[in-house]
């Protein structure tokens, strides 16, 4: 006999509200972090499905990868995904695309997605180490963090292709150091909530010591979401704070045109005022102007690495693959030597 568990029966073993099961569902955030994974476990221990979806279980393709994109403004993983999307249909499967917010639980997210759609595999663009070590283990199928390494999680079914953020961030300070500048304005993500920007904020601090270099976190650190908005609010704040800075390092190549913005409007030339170093490679740099000079991240290798890995994996059932690959200057117009 078959058992159909319904909504109702999610909320009763839960012990809350109908609504609130249909909200953790749907992710909407007036859910408390407790109640929201309460509510998922029991999703996945009683097998439910919504019924808009039940029905139609048996004709889901079994060939579908589920991708989930940290951030809407993030145009490193556009371009990434450009790539990645018709090399997995190349390969026989079907992409599902999931766009989140920089600070949505992209684990929680794919577990509901496991649950209702059956994907042979997942790939994260983007992603907090922190949710995957909290929740990842619900997740039994092969998966892949792309742009973030996954090694020291230690999860049999988590792979990841990531640039050397660590030696690129080194290159990139000690790049500004040999044209000169000694003081130096940052402007990065939150370390506590991304560890893209912890991994880069401690390579700068690690670099600047290591030559001797004094910095001060509280004064010429600027944290900002990766978005034109809140860089260019970042740097009017290290603007305002008069340091006589003579370069700034931003963490993405967004935040750095955000911040080329910010000075400009503030009558600020760059770079015989203040050089401008980003971080990714967009194609949108090769168009500001002045053009910015950049660290420049593989894409066609991160998509091609990234495809070959997920796809290796679902059919051949192998251990965890970490990849790591190598980065290039581009040196634009947004440096001087002083």
């Amino acid at each position: 006999m078959i058992i159909v568990v319904t909504i109702k029966d999610i909320a009763k073993e839960a012990g809350v509200a109908v609504s609130t099961v249909s909200r953790v569902l749907n992710n909407h955030p007036d859910v408390s972090e407790k109640t929201k994974l309460k509510v998922l476990d029991i999703i996945e221990k009683r097998k439910f499905v919504p019924n808009s979806n039940a029905k139609h279980l048996k004709q889901q393709n079994t060939n579908t990868i589920g991708i989930f994109v940290k951030g809407t403004f993030n145009f490193l993983f556009h371009s990434i995904l450009e790539k990645i999307q018709p090399l997995i249909e190349d390969s026989g499967y079907i992409t599902v695309v999931n766009y989140l917010d920089e600070d949505e639980n992209e684990v929680q997210q794919a577990r509901i997605f496991c649950n209702e759609k059956k994907p042979q595999g997942i790939m994260f663009l983007g992603g907090n180490l922190k949710n995957f070590q909290d929740h990842f283990s619900k997740i039994d199928i092969p998966s892949i963090l792309v742009t973030n390494s996954a090694s020291q999680l230690n999860f049999s079914n988590l792979s990841s292709v990531t640039t050397n953020d660590k030696k690129a961030v080194e290159f990139a300070i000690e790049y500004l150091i040999e044209k000169g500048h000694t003081n130096i304005g940052i402007i990065g993500g939150n370390a506590d909530s991304s560890n893209i920007s912890e991994v880069r904020l401690k390579s700068i601090i690690k670099t600047l010591y290591k030559h001797k270099i004094n910095f001060d976190i509280s004064s010429h650190f600027e944290p900002a979401r990766y978005s034109f908005e809140s860089s260019y609010k970042a740097c009017q704040r290290l603007i305002n704070k008069k340091l006589g800075i003579t370069a700034i390092f931003a963490m993405s190549d967004v935040m750095a045109i955000g911040a080329m913005r910010a000075m400009t409007d503030s009558k600020i030339s760059i770079p015989s005022d203040i050089s401008v170093i980003g971080y990714d490679g967009i194609e949108l740099v090769n168009y500001y102007n002045p053009k910015l000079t950049t660290i420049l991240q593989l894409q066609d290798q991160i998509a091609l690495n990234a495809v070959k890995i997920i796809t290796s994996q679902i059919e051949k059932n192998l251990d965890p693959i970490h990849k790591v690959l190598p980065f290039k200057l581009m040196e634009g117009e947004s440096v001087i030597r002083i």
